[in-house]
Order: structure tokens, then C-alpha cells, then sequence
């Protein structure tokens, strides 16, 4: 059976926070960005996105660093749990001639990464649904690998979303996770990416995370703190962004508080309030 699906409530405010002002907008920002740095919005190389794509901390060098801690091979079946706007699922299918299925609560980043799909090629490889990452609408054993990057911060329940990647994931086949858990015991300087004000910010720690893990039957193989890093990438992000921003970069998703999270991320990492870990774990 699935997980308890997020309360309309938290799902909502989640939503909310991620999706633009108005349907279209955000794809007519990107092919505007593209269009004054040069490209063509309707001819796309995987690698012309990236900057703004691969939505998560340290962007494609974290994507491709988990793509090769997971030992992904071609023709395998993944999918992508928060799936943003398909910039990994894209570079996975490309690079490694992976089917993968993206999930994202967000119905504007699913039409996104879409379009974005068919404009660089991808439209066989790669596929997006909306969807709830505690109610995933496939059978059981669907998939050879679960794939994930970035959105635990904002579920409450954290063993509901591993358990239905657990369920979808083939038997002993791998979950993958590239996520930011909670460090010290003390709040964390707002907003963030994921939180302005810490109203849908749900992190754990370490000894929780592995807790809740085995507790949907999955056994940990690889654990990497990678905070340090991390804070490196932050403190160029937030360097770069205090002078100008990129024409095409995170700031169009996150709008003008982007440079502010940026700090704020760093001052997080850098005070132990917040780690970064990249997980392995086999499902029995």
C-alpha cells in the first residue's frame, strides 16, 4: 500500500513555493535567458541548461559524482523522485542510456521538463509526471533504481517517501540520495532554497535519516558527507551572485532572494547547523 499522501495543506504550501506566478512563465524566462546568452530555445544541448537545470547544491558535478557512486548502466529503469526541472534525468539518459521516469509535485516543472526534453532529443529516454513522492503511481519493482536530489527538506514523512521508493524499486535493487539533513540541534538562518521562513523545512539529522531508512527495508551502503564541498560551492554561488547574477542561473527559479539564500547557506554549513550527505542503500 502506499504512504499516507502530505496533507493538502503542507502539499499545497510546498507547491506554492517552488511554482511560478503564472502557467508558462517560468519556460518563457529560460528561452529568454537562452535567447541572450546566444542559444537557440528550440535547439538545446544537454549541457546549454545546466546553470539552471540541475537544481541542487554543487548543480551537474553532484549529479555526475551520484551517477558514478550509483555504477548506473545502460537500458536500466529509474526514476527520478523530484524530478525539478529534468536536468539529471536528462544528463542520465544521455550520458548513460538510462530510461528515466521523473515525479515532481509541481506541475509547472513536469510541462518544463518536457518541453525541455523534446528540445534536446530526450523525448524517448525520458518522461515526467506529476505526482506525490509519499503516493508514486507505479506498480511494485517497477524500476532497477530510485533516484533522488533535494526534496526530503520539504516531506514530513520522511519513512512514507523511502518506503514508496523502496516499493517501486526492483528487489535488491539501489535507492540513491543526494540530500541536505539537519546538523547541529539549532534552527537554521532563513530563507533558504527550499524555505523562506522554515514553514515547510523538515530536516533530521544523520542517525535519524539512517534510522528511518532501515525502517522502510533499506540497508545503507554508502554514506559521504559532503558539507564541505558543499560550503564551497556556496561561497563561489554567493561571490558571483553579490555581483551579477548569470543570465541563466538559479535566480530564475528562486527569483531576487536567491543571492540571500546563498549566504544563508553558507553561514548554515559553516556552523554545523546544516550537513550535506550523498547516500546508497539496497533494498532486501
Amino acid at each position: 500500500m502506499p504512504a499516507t499522501v502530505m496533507s493538502k495543506e503542507i502539499s499545497g504550501s510546498v507547491e506554492k513555493h517552488w511554482h511560478s506566478d503564472e502557467a508558462g512563465a517560468l519556460l518563457e524566462r529560460i528561452d529568454e535567458a537562452l535567447r541572450r546568452s546566444g542559444r537557440d530555445p528550440q535547439d538545446l544541448a544537454v549541457d546549454d541548461l545546466l546553470t539552471v537545470d540541475e537544481f541542487h547544491i554543487r548543480g551537474r558535478e553532484a549529479t555526475d559524482e551520484l551517477a558514478k557512486l550509483a555504477r548506473l548502466d545502460e537500458g536500466m529503469k529509474i526514476i527520478d523522485v523530484g524530478s525539478g526541472l529534468g536536468g539529471p534525468s536528462r544528463f542520465i539518459a544521455s550520458r548513460y542510456g538510462c530510461h528515466v521516469t521523473g515525479v515532481d509535485l509541481t506541475a509547472e516543472y513536469c510541462a518544463t521538463a518536457t518541453v525541455l526534453a523534446d528540445r534536446t532529443g530526450l523525448a524517448s529516454k525520458v518522461e515526467y509526471r506529476r505526482a506525490n513522492a509519499l503516493d508514486l503511481p507505479f506498480e511494485d519493482e517497477s524500476f532497477d533504481l530510485a533516484w533522488t536530489q533535494h526534496i526530503s527538506m520539504n516531506i514530513p514523512d520522511k519513512r512514507g517517501m523511502f518506503a514508496e521508493m523502496a516499493r517501486v524499486t526492483k528487489s535488491g535493487g539501489r535507492v540513491v540520495i543526494y540530500d541536505p539533513i539537519r546538523g547541529a540541534d539549532e534552527p537554521l538562518t532563513y530563507p533558504v532554497p527550499w524555505s523562506r521562513d522554515g514553514e515547510i523545512s523538515f530536516l533530521v539529522d544523520a542517525e535519524e535519516t539512517r534510522s528511518l531508512l532501515e525502517s522502510a527495508g533499506l540497508r545503507v551502503e554508502t554514506w559521504n558527507d559532503v558539507s564541505e564541498k558543499s560550503l564551497q560551492w556556496f561561497r563561489k554561488n554567493a561571490a558571483n551572485t553579490s555581483a551579477a547574477p548569470p543570465v541563466l542561473g538559479l535566480h530564475l527559479l528562486l527569483g531576487p532572494e536567491w543571492p540571500t539564500m546563498a549566504s544563508n547557506m553558507v553561514e548554515n554549513i559553516a556552523a554545523g547547523r546544516l550537513a550535506v550527505v550523498q547516500v546508497i542503500a539496497r533494498r532486501a
